[in-house]
């Protein structure tokens, strides 16, 4: 909602600063509305009018020095020009007070309105008055709020007003929002405040829970009938902890049996009392790295000595992975043959981790979590885990809020759809940062949480609560046992919520496909078609020429005996046929139709040949006969070599690709060949990927598919959707050839 006095402040500084110019920036826009854009502009401003000659949208330590040293405080016998005083009128607006008539003047509004900020803030003690003090107006050119909002909690704010007044005269402390919410600024100074407390000078204390602060702790342990300071501590980190406790500074029996109850959830010593293990879970996300975990993941192999090592430190669940999808190091990320039968033998448990990549947003989506969903049923029943197994997924980067809602949370309804596409016979579970893990869970996408704990610098760990359903808790990586039985290993705490799988069914060995089943085959029609649907394409065609059912038929049903054929003579999934061929059928339009006809009357009129994609499986003229030489090269196949230079050579090559069903078929996995021995001759510089084979990585098998397409970014895009029908094409060939 625009407010007129914004408006002016933004006004000012368009007019006074020459549109921005001046301060390095564009012109704001006179909207009305608070942003940081706006507040870097009055940053900048504040630094121009102080003589700074290097503009920064950060209102850092040289600007706070300027204003001290010039200084010392500004009210209205110290601000040196009305500009200044503008500046000053412009930010009061922007933070929600009345900043008078933003004419130059420290006018007896400007002061009333200094008065209630110092008060918001929680200084009105150390700062009395109508003055302005450097730290004071630093919090005022930001977006931090000082009153509570968006349903904020009051006696969190009482915490964060405490906070500010008591430590607000130390060096490194600043002022922190007074909004009722949690967060990584108020995290960091409650480390602050312990450091402080234990006598730290200003340049030693960091907000770092090191070894110092750590050892400090573990001689304040608080208990019923204390008081005093460590207890409005330890009070206010059980309440921004969410845990149901008032901000006191006496340790009453009502505080003790809330620590009992957060000590049994989070999987501590029940005692009642603030200790160290206490403090450490209510301070950082890891909370006490030297406690032992029952359970802990790894991407290394568990082999007998292995086995008992981990049984040696208490551990009985296991964390391994479905797959490597990139075949590389670490090599033995993926579960290793034999590798659960020794778990099993050895009276341990695993639970599996699905992650392909993971490590950004991009990775994220709706397509990507239906490929993932079928992805890690696939591997799953490869390596025969049982129906009930939970399996997690990874979420492995620093995922801001606005990433988690844009992209996280479509991935896992994503895997959720999949899912239950699938039958529900796996659980999904969710493994990355705290708030990852929360609204994920709230989404109802997920049934338990992996909590990536150990990665504590993450914004959706720190100052966030451990998410009520948490299954395992990552907190330190530590090499345990020697020799054979040496293995490195995250530790995680188990609460029993998830207590992964004992017995394993007996793995399913690499086969060659076989002909589709015939009791599969309308539940893969129906999965095919359910997957098209969610990604936009109807199964009555919509505005394409064909239908599911049609596509279905005749790239996968009518010629089963065909694409088995292909797929054994050249040692290729059929699923890679299979997904290349529906994918471009189901896209065959009207102006697909309009080309091939253009391409028909140019040559039989002039001779000339003007190629496109064209056929049930939508291939060049010219990457048939180069797809087509290069396997009659390679000995993959027999048959006459043809010029992709000769107009009649191209256009025969053409009319095969679009008049017969059953040689469009036997091109595809010819172009799939000369894709993966790195396209040679068609000028896209691929890399080489490994001779094909029937246990291709999640990596090459996106390859394989891209390159079909191409190298543009639509071809990547399209790459990533058939990644997941290549899933469940994938699923129904595997189930026939394991019957």
């Amino acid at each position: 909602m625009a407010d007129e006095m914004v408006r002016r402040a933004q006004r000012f500084i368009n007019t006074k600063y020459n549109s921005g110019a001046t301060l390095g920036i564009s012109k704001l826009d006179e909207n009305g509305q608070t942003s940081w854009t706006v507040m870097y502009a009055l940053t900048r401003a504040l630094q121009y009018e102080l003589g700074i000659t290097s503009l920064s949208n950060s209102f850092g330590p040289g600007t706070l020095s300027a204003i001290a040293s010039k200084y010392g405080k500004l009210d209205e016998t110290t601000i040196p020009s009305a500009d200044f005083c503008r500046i000053i009128q412009s930010a009061l607006y922007c933070k929600g007070y009345d900043g008078g008539d933003i004419d130059g003047i420290y006018s007896a509004r400007v002061k009333a309105a200094v008065v209630k900020l110092n008060q918001d803030m929680g200084v009105e003690v150390t700062y009395p008055g109508s003055v302005l003090w450097p730290k004071v107006v630093k919090g005022l050119f930001n977006m931090d709020a000082y009153v509570t909002v968006s349903g904020g909690s009051a006696t969190i704010r009482s915490i964060q007003q405490w906070l500010n007044g008591r430590y607000i005269l130390r060096k490194d402390f600043y002022a922190i929002p007074c909004d009722g919410h949690h967060s990584r600024d108020v995290a960091k100074s409650m480390l602050f405040a312990i450091q402080y407390e234990l006598g730290m000078a200003d340049g030693v204390a960091n907000g770092v829970f090191g070894p110092g602060t750590q050892n400090g702790l573990k001689s304040h342990t608080v208990a019923t009938g204390d008081s005093g300071t460590w207890v409005q501590l330890f009070s206010a980190g059980m309440v921004l902890n969410q845990r149901p406790v008032s901000f006191t500074s006496t340790f009453t029996s009502t505080l003790a049996s809330a620590v009992s109850a957060f000590q049994s959830f989070a999987k501590l010593p029940v005692t009642g009392t603030g200790n160290f293990s206490t403090w450490a879970s209510l301070l950082v996300s890891y909370g006490d790295q030297s406690r032992k975990g029952e359970a802990c993941d790894g991407v290394t192999k568990i082999t007998t000595e292995r086995a008992a090592t981990l049984k040696a430190e208490g551990i009985t669940y296991i964390g391994r992975y479905l797959t490597n999808p990139t075949g590389g190091v670490p090599y033995e990320k993926e579960i290793q043959e034999g590798e659960l039968a020794t778990i099993a033998a050895n009276g341990l448990r695993c639970f599996p981790i699905y992650q392909t990549y993971g490590r950004d947003a991009s990775d994220f989506s709706y397509v990507a979590g239906r490929t993932a969903g079928q992805a890690a049923v696939n591997a799953a029943l490869n390596h025969g885990f049982k129906t009930g197994t939970r399996i997690f997924f990874a979420v492995d980067f620093d995922a801001l809020q606005e990433d988690v809602v844009s992209s996280v949370l479509p991935h896992f309804k994503g895997i959720q759809d999949a899912m239950t596409d699938d039958g529900n016979r796996y659980q999904v579970g969710v493994y990355g940062p705290r708030n990852v893990c929360t609204r994920v869970a709230e989404a109802g996408h997920s049934t338990a949480s992996f909590v990536s704990d150990m990665s504590s610098g993450f914004s959706g760990n720190f100052g966030y609560p451990l998410p009520p359903d948490w299954a395992y808790d990552q907190i330190v990586t530590r090499t345990v046992g020697s020799g054979a039985g040496a293995i490195e290993i995250d530790v995680n705490i188990a609460s029993g919520r998830d207590t992964g799988q004992g017995s394993f069914n007996p793995p399913r060995v690499i086969k060659p496909d076989v002909l589709l089943d015939p009791s599969v085959t309308t539940a893969m029609l129906t999965d095919v078609g359910k997957y098209m649907e969610s990604i936009g394409f109807p199964n009555n065609g919509g505005v394409r020429k064909w239908q599911h059912w049609k596509c279905f038929a005749v790239t996968v049903t009518d010629h089963d005996a065909l694409i088995t054929q292909l797929s054994n003579r050249y040692k290729m999934r059929k699923a890679l046929i299979e997904t290349s061929a529906y994918w471009e059928m189901r896209h065959v339009d009207a102006i697909d139709e309009s080309a091939d006809l253009a391409v028909i009357a140019a040559y039989e009129t002039t001779g000339e040949f003007k190629d496109t994609s064209t056929g049930i499986c939508q291939i060049f003229g010219v990457t048939a006969i180069r797809a087509w030489n290069h396997a009659i090269q390679m000995d993959y196949t027999t048959g006459e070599m043809r010029d992709p230079t000769n107009a009649a050579h191209l256009y025969a090559a053409w009319r095969k690709c679009r008049d017969d069903d059953q040689y469009a078929l036997s091109t595809v996995p010819l172009i799939h060949l000369w894709n993966a021995d790195g396209a040679p001759g068609s000028g896209n510089n691929e890399t080489k990927l490994r001779t094909m084979r029937l246990d291709y990585t999640e990596s090459e098998i996106y390859e394989v598919l891209r390159r079909y397409q191409g190298t543009n970014s639509e071809a990547k895009e399209h790459a990533k959707k058939r990644m997941a029908l290549y899933q469940v094409m994938e699923k129904y060939n595997s189930i026939s050839r394991h019957l």
